[in-house]
């Protein structure tokens, strides 16, 4: 099913960007739908039910639609979700679309931890070196992990640079271990 995920959130993508809308309001207003889908059992029941006829079921997204106010690429998009019974799948469709949308802008996600909180100039180098690493933009999302010990852990899709005085640590022990 990833495939098909992947499928519908590349479409998406590419008529975001055709139709040149703004990247983080269409992301803003696909996770604003997600999360009603996801807060609302009776929603999700509605547009999940092939007893609804499809008329219906658009009728309760434009009634959405208007009051989150939504692009209309969105709106269709939803639509037909709705219409090839894929809104099951919205969750997945909006990971894959965030995905595909950083790597279409050039963006990477990058996990960050520390051992303390970082000031705000150190969380800029950082962005900084790990930018020149992957050669993209990146978005950033911090967290403490004390049992770093000192300095950072960087994972940047499966990649992970490791400057933690922990790792640091365990690198030594690997090192005198094999001499």
């Amino acid at each position: 099913m990833a495939s098909v995920s992947r499928r519908y959130a590349r479409a998406l993508v590419d008529a975001i960007l055709a139709q040149k809308i703004d990247a983080d309001i269409a992301r803003l207003q696909l996770r604003s739908i997600g999360q009603a889908v996801h807060d609302s059992d009776d929603l999700r029941r509605v547009w999940e039910s092939p007893a609804v006829p499809p008329v219906q079921k658009r009728a309760v997204l434009d009634g959405i639609v208007k009051q989150m106010t939504v692009a209309k690429p969105i709106r269709n998009f939803i639509a037909i979700l709705i219409d090839n019974r894929r809104i099951a799948m919205l969750d997945d469709i909006v990971r894959q679309f965030e995905n595909e949308l950083d790597n279409q802008l050039g963006f990477v996600e990058a996990e960050i931890s520390s051992a303390r909180t970082l000031t705000p100039g150190e969380k800029r180098d950082l962005e900084n070196k790990v930018e020149r690493l992957t050669s993209k933009k990146v978005r950033a999302r911090y967290a403490l992990d004390p049992q770093l010990l000192g300095g950072v852990s960087v994972r940047v899709g499966s990649t992970i640079y490791d400057g933690s005085v922990r790792g640091q640590l365990e690198k030594m022990r690997q090192d005198l271990s094999l001499a």
